[in-house]
């Protein structure tokens, strides 16, 4: 397997917007083919990867699913002087869009920016407030009859930010949410290489997550797992989060607990992450999680589901912030509590345990 940071940086300078994640699934899947046994793309397009257990058939399978799609923009319209008006693909803050690089995915990608009119010129009640989106524009910078001969609404936009190295352990950039839990379920499957397991896993890269929970609802219903975890991002503390909703950045994973969490998967999460000494905090979910377990959870009869979350900076930015130590230890987390279930755990899974 390639160095898992660099792994990361590779897959966040891709497109892969919610509902058109095809140039990320084709890396993803390179780097864990060799990894896993069989490998499938399901009529959604999320990416399937199967790594057969040691326990005698029929095995009792594990999913673990992080998405793959990101948010982005959409043309809306082409205007006659040549610029591009769009709306929101997931949810974006218009505040970080003024002076952000962009690639319009036209009939050709072109390298763009976004502008905004002067303060002066905005109508009285937007100066010196935050410019709304709808008065924002992306310049790609070439002749009006040329931009109408290459761009059509509907057209994606993504964020160009480059991977940026802060330190020895931080990695900024756009796509992190949710592309370093694909990181932590590859590091998961490497290590997985070398320890017996029981049971089956199944890796889903799952796709548009951000819009629909469309993997989410519909890979573990073509899969049918016993237990399903996502791996997601959640908030690190940083400016204007340092209360309760905020984790220490680089201070470990977060449990989630919650309705979407099963009590007992819980526990045998923090029991184990005890037992390796692997730094954890528990995040509260009073209500759903926010993550693909809310669509797992309740496909057909219900999936008993967990919350595995890596704290991050900046969430739907493109200049999102993660550390290497706690994509790392997700992962091993996840492969020790796959190389500890034995055939017989589903049997002793009580709710109120």
């Amino acid at each position: 397997m390639p160095d898992l940071k660099e792994f990361l940086k590779r897959i966040i300078s891709l497109p892969g917007l919610s509902g058109h994640e095809g140039p990320v699934r084709e890396v993803i899947a390179e780097a864990w083919k060799p990894l896993v046994d069989e490998i499938s793309v399901s009529r959604l397009g999320s990416l399937h990867a199967l790594k057969h257990g040691q326990a005698a058939p029929p095995r009792p399978k594990i999913l673990l699913a992080a998405h793959m799609d990101a948010i982005g923009l959409m043309v809306t319209r082409v205007t006659p002087e040549g610029f591009l008006y769009f709306t929101e693909v997931g949810g974006v803050d218009p505040r970080i869009l003024p002076a952000q690089a962009v690639t319009v995915h036209a009939r050709r990608d072109l390298p763009g920016v976004i502008g905004q009119p002067p303060d002066r010129l905005l109508p009285p009640h937007l100066r010196g407030k935050p410019v709304p989106m709808s008065h924002l524009v992306v310049d790609v910078g070439l002749p009006p009859e040329e931009v109408q001969a290459l761009v059509r609404v509907g057209d994606l936009i993504s964020f160009a930010t480059e991977p940026l190295e802060l330190g020895e352990d931080l990695i900024a950039g756009h796509t992190l949410d949710d592309r370093a839990a694909v990181a932590a379920v590859t590091a998961c499957l490497d290590e997985l290489k070398a320890v017996n397991h029981a049971w089956d896993v199944v890796a889903v890269a799952t796709v548009q997550e951000e819009e629909t929970l469309g993997g989410g609802l519909t890979s573990p219903f073509e899969i049918r797992p016993d237990i399903a975890v996502a791996i997601d991002v959640t908030f690190a503390k940083g400016p204007g989060v340092n209360d309760y909703r905020g984790r220490g950045l680089g201070k470990g994973v977060a449990l989630g607990w919650g309705p979407n969490t099963h009590p007992a998967i819980f526990e045998s999460f923090k029991e184990l992450a005890d037992q390796l000494d692997l730094p954890y905090e528990v995040e509260v979910h009073p209500r759903y999680s926010g993550t693909d377990a809310m669509g797992m959870q309740i496909v057909a009869e219900g999936i008993p589901t967990m919350v595995l979350s890596i704290p991050l900076r900046y969430m739907h930015t493109p200049v999102e912030v993660v550390s290497m130590k706690d994509v790392r230890r997700a992962g091993r987390l996840l492969a020790q509590f796959i190389a500890g279930l034995t055939p017989e755990f589903m049997e002793q899974l009580k709710w109120d345990e």
